[in-house]
């Protein structure tokens, strides 16, 4: 335990230990749980779930936000420090150690614990590019974009212990001293748009990431690697749709409907219906893999659409998915995910002049335009070729004059008269 002004806690020896889980029940009313070292359920930690899932959050947004809680609780356990103790000194000592630390994954996290990585060993540890993607790799770090969604969860979940006194009198997780005062956007400027300024104290910056599209020529080499029908029919209904892989892999036998080419899914943040159009070719595919099925899956309407290779066959989730698309990637050498897939679409979409803006955003289902305007700018691709041809033109010869008379262009005699007098010069 340490103050403001007491000593420093010596972050780089902690150890925190992998200790609790989160883990599903199966339950509707209570998806997913957070348990402590042994074994029993979190209260407060279930409590402001039940809140979040009365707010209409999804489960996949209970998980994620139980797994931000579980980096908290490991981190208050191993400094023997109550939740309800803890305060801005806590919090800021967890930020410190939560960007310096390997992220628990694999084999290699299990052998070494979540031990605290030293300042002098973490410095300079950048992912490298992906010679065929030039997307970099994911770091041995939690990303800012990571630690940026953990703040948030935290100061939200502090913030309803308040409000309910049953945490501490004080959120530990403050805004930033300059923006925590007053309303926010009260002086906000009708003619610009808004800008978040009520931002956590402890929040990293997150870097602004530009959308990646897969080439059209390594997307066909990628396509041949698939194995099977229901891998091409993914993949095609991705590609065309623009679908997310959630709202895919949810739909049943009957969201799909060939004869006006539409599929039915549910939408990831509104929860609404909306039939996509997809390409032929996605259906034709479909087809061939539905053939395969016949007499090996139940029949009906109601059933899920898409299922494992593997038996005893079972829905297909979106760890079973990314791990095929992982396979095809890593016979190509790529990092492409099924996100970029979306990407894809969006680009293809936004880049046909026959299609409006807003026909491309109806598609995507983006709440607001400023976000599909990000798919008019030129792909990274494109601009990384058009520099690169700059530079052969430059490196060929000084280029010809606008005019295209081969004669360096000078300025008109009575241009220079009128701007410096005298007689012409």
């Amino acid at each position: 335990m340490t103050g403001e002004t007491g000593m420093p806690r010596d972050l780089e020896s902690l150890i925190v230990p992998r200790l609790g889980s989160v883990v599903a029940t199966g339950e509707v009313f209570e998806p997913y749980r957070l348990l402590d070292p042994g074994g029993g359920v979190v209260g407060p930690v279930g409590a402001f779930l039940r809140e979040l899932q009365a707010c209409g959050r999804s489960e996949s947004t209970l998980r994620s936000y139980g797994l931000d809680l579980l980096r908290w609780f490991r981190f208050v356990w191993a400094i023997e420090i109550g939740w309800e103790r803890a305060t801005a000194v806590e919090a800021r000592d967890f930020f410190c150690w939560i960007q310096l630390v390997y992220k628990p994954s694999g084999v290699s996290s299990r052998s070494r614990g979540d031990a605290g990585l030293s300042a002098s060993a973490a410095r300079g540890r950048m992912p490298v590019p992906n010679p065929v993607t030039g997307k970099p790799a994911p770091g041995d770090r939690y990303a800012a974009a990571t630690v940026a969604h953990c703040e948030t969860v935290l100061r939200g979940f502090y913030e309803f212990h308040l409000e309910a006194s049953s945490g501490p009198m004080v959120n530990p997780f403050p805004l930033a001293r300059h923006r925590r005062a007053g309303r926010a956007n009260a002086h906000h400027n009708p003619m610009e748009v808004f800008t978040a300024e009520r931002r956590g104290r402890f929040r990293p910056r997150v870097p602004s990431r530009v959308p990646r599209q897969i080439p059209d020529e390594i997307f066909d080499e990628l396509f041949a690697r698939l194995g099977s029908h229901r891998d091409r029919a993914l993949v095609a209904f991705w590609v065309s749709t623009g679908a997310r892989a959630s709202e895919l892999l949810g739909a049943t036998v009957a969201d799909v409907d060939p004869g006006q080419q539409l599929i039915t899914v549910i939408r990831k943040g509104s929860r609404a219906l909306q039939q996509l159009p997809a390409s032929s070719d996605a259906f034709v595919w479909l087809r061939l893999y539905q053939v395969q099925l016949t007499g090996l899956v139940p029949a009906g309407r109601d059933q899920p659409l898409w299922w494992t290779l593997r038996k005893p066959l079972r829905a297909l989730n979106y760890h079973a998915a990314r791990a095929m698309f992982t396979r095809a990637n890593e016979s190509l050498g790529s990092n492409w995910t099924l996100h970029d897939l979306r990407h894809t679409a969006a680009y293809r979409m936004a880049r046909d002049p026959q299609m409006t803006l807003t026909d491309v955003q109806w598609v995507l289902g983006h709440a607001h335009l400023s976000t599909t305007q990000l798919y008019t700018n030129a792909p990274v691709e494109d601009m990384i070729a058009e520099v690169l041809a700059h530079h052969d033109r430059r490196a060929a010869g000084p280029t010809a004059p606008p005019d295209g008379s081969g004669e360096r262009l000078s300025y008109r005699p009575e241009s220079l008269r009128v701007l410096f007098g005298g007689p012409d010069r």
